[in-house]
């Protein structure tokens, strides 16, 4: 069979662990004997059996093993963390051979796993769809190789180029986009670990930050607040057990369990925290101050950013993006534009 089309496979596995595995990777294997696939499986969540795990697992017949092919888009672990190594059970079970997609960016394993299969005799190609499987994972590889989460900026913004009306009444959203493009937004919530916001945006909005139309968890709140004006009644402290609120290191006392920031260096220490939490992905759904501040010191590595029909005609100005190249998507009437930045500073 075809090494391509095993790796696809092993990718279209993997992405079932989407939103579940952090800050674990996304990880699928496949098992080949006789260009039959014989066992597969995928990593469902952090603490979970790893994929080679559970398709050695899904084998039927053990002995097949000694004669197969295992296909993984990820270098097998050689390490202990919250379960064995998967490089000890592939030698255990003496699986002669070993397709891996791409090498593994953590330092614990980064070509050690392939190292100790093939001090077994195990024979080893990598390299395969790699690109897509880099891709797969672009939180993982951030989170390793640039020390800090990956970070997406969403914002909307109406037909005339207004992301609200100056006279928005307080505790009120006026949304611009359509229920369906609202119910991907919060499909989105459900795949990152944390969600952003400046301490404008809960004052005026007062939003609850859960993921409430769609399957799977709602992501940490993350609250930039230099100078702790977050009430006690906002709705976000009673819907979540759990916050990361960011206060200037010069405010003396708060009511909350606060973490305190030099802010002339807010968004390198806030990363840095949360990098040192296991905290792999952000998305920053706003203010326009707090979006346009993570552009300007270049903490990006995706925006989007969807375009409503509705007109505002006086309002406060959209974030923007200066050069940035935009894929255009459509979702029902709203337009959805998709920009990466493959430039985003390191921590």
């Amino acid at each position: 069979m075809n090494q391509k089309l095993l790796m696809r496979r092993c990718l279209l596995l993997a992405k079932k662990g989407k939103g579940k595995t952090s800050p674990n990777p996304m990880v699928g294997c496949v098992i080949v004997f006789n260009n039959q696939i014989i066992g597969e499986g995928y990593h469902k969540g952090f603490g979970y059996s790893h994929a080679e795990v559970e398709a050695i697992k899904n084998v039927k017949d053990k002995k097949l093993l000694k004669k197969s092919t295992l296909y993984v888009n990820l270098e097998p672990c050689n390490h202990h963390g919250k379960t064995p190594p998967c490089t000890d059970l592939i030698i255990e079970e003496k699986i002669p051979n070993v397709v891996i997609g791409s090498i593994d960016p953590n330092s614990k394993v980064s070509g050690k796993g392939i190292e100790k299969l093939r001090e077994n005799k195990i024979n080893i190609t990598y390299g395969v769809l790699e690109k897509e499987c880099k891709e797969l994972n672009k939180r993982f590889f951030c989170y390793h190789l640039k020390k800090r989460p990956y970070i997406i900026l969403k914002w909307a913004k109406s037909a005339d180029g207004y992301i609200s009306p100056h006279n928005q009444i307080k505790g009120s959203i006026f949304w611009i986009t359509s229920k369906q493009t609202n119910i991907i937004s919060h499909k989105w919530r459900s795949e990152e670990d944390a969600i952003g916001v400046g301490i404008n945006t809960i004052n005026n909005d007062d939003p609850e930050l859960t993921n409430r139309f769609w399957t799977g968890k709602s992501p940490y709140p993350v609250i930039i607040d230099p100078k702790n004006k977050l009430s006690l009644n906002s709705k976000l402290l009673k819907k979540h057990k759990k916050i990361y609120h960011f206060i200037d290191k010069k405010i003396v006392e708060s009511n909350h369990q606060s973490i305190k920031i030099d802010f002339n260096n807010s968004i390198k220490e806030l990363l840095s925290n949360l990098y040192k939490d296991n905290i792999s992905s952000i998305l920053i759904e706003g203010g326009r101050i707090t979006i346009q501040k993570f552009i300007d010191s270049n903490f990006w590595d995706e925006a989007r950013l969807l375009i409503g029909e509705k007109k505002i005609e006086n309002g406060i100005e959209s974030p923007s993006i200066r050069g940035a190249s935009w894929i255009e998507k459509k979702i029902n009437v709203d337009k959805l534009y998709i920009s990466r930045n493959h430039l985003s500073n390191k921590l």
